[in-house]
């Protein structure tokens, strides 16, 4: 079952049904593309088309954001929780840390994956990262990154990027990788690395995370704008039928 807001479709899953479908992706032979987009995400969408259309291709697209579990109150269907990308990768570390799956994480500030790989390696003990490399690169180097990667044909690719590049770089070249699952993480890799600390976890159950972040880092005010905006703008879709659940 799939939310739409603003026309954006998301999956409505628990953590563990978003858990469970990646376990199944690693059963297959094909990469499986999975997304975590939130109210900027779905605002940028509004205004970018190709973002837009990718986002709605994605294998697990999942709602990484309170308001967009405020804003499916306006739907047919509610989403069922806010399934973070962070969190969602962690409980699939400890999922297949035993399993002989191998990961890749690529983007990120120089040397900041490197220490993320040090940092979930030491976490998940027998976690098998094969390879890592930052984000900071050019069209020469992106494509050494590529030919590692098709060379380990790791089963899982963390992409920490800034979105939309980061949505837009994994569907061009999702045939190109020969994985079983590609995610977009953004800011993901600097918790992992403990360069960025994360809100504590009563602050996370009551969804205030992002309260935490403008805390840390005030310059998010301008960034915090737009969530009225976005909430507002699902609100009057919702009224005129323009938000809609979709079945698949």
């Amino acid at each position: 079952m799939k939310t739409e807001i603003l026309g954006v479709k998301i999956d409505a899953v628990t953590k563990q049904e978003a858990l469970d479908k990646l376990l199944g992706f690693l059963e297959g032979d094909i990469n499986h593309t999975v997304f975590t987009p939130n109210p900027e995400f779905v605002l940028e969408a509004g205004k970018d088309g190709e973002f837009k259309n990718i986002l709605n291709k994605g294998d697990l697209v999942v709602p990484d954001g309170v308001g967009l579990i405020i804003a499916s109150r306006f739907a047919g269907t509610r989403l069922k929780e806010r399934v973070t990308g962070c969190d969602l990768v962690f409980s699939l570390f400890d999922a297949v840390k035993d399993a002989g799956r191998t990961v890749y994480f690529f983007g990120g500030k120089p040397g900041v994956a490197e220490r993320a790989k040090s940092n979930m390696e030491e976490r998940y003990p027998g976690l098998s990262i094969v390879g890592c490399s930052d984000g900071y690169c050019d069209k020469k180097r992106e494509r050494a990154v590529i030919r590692e990667i098709q060379a380990l044909k790791p089963d899982i690719l963390l992409v920490f990027n800034s979105f939309p590049n980061q949505e837009k770089w994994i569907y061009e070249h999702r045939n190109r990788l020969p994985v079983k699952i590609t995610a977009g993480l953004g800011g993901s890799v600097d918790i992992m690395a403990g360069t960025v600390r994360r809100a504590p976890a009563l602050m996370r159950r009551l969804g205030l995370e992002w309260f935490w972040r403008l805390l840390c880092q005030p310059s998010r005010i301008k960034r915090m704008y737009k969530l009225p905006w976005f909430l507002i703008k699902a609100a009057t879709a919702g009224f005129t039928g323009y938000t809609n659940v979709t079945k698949q």
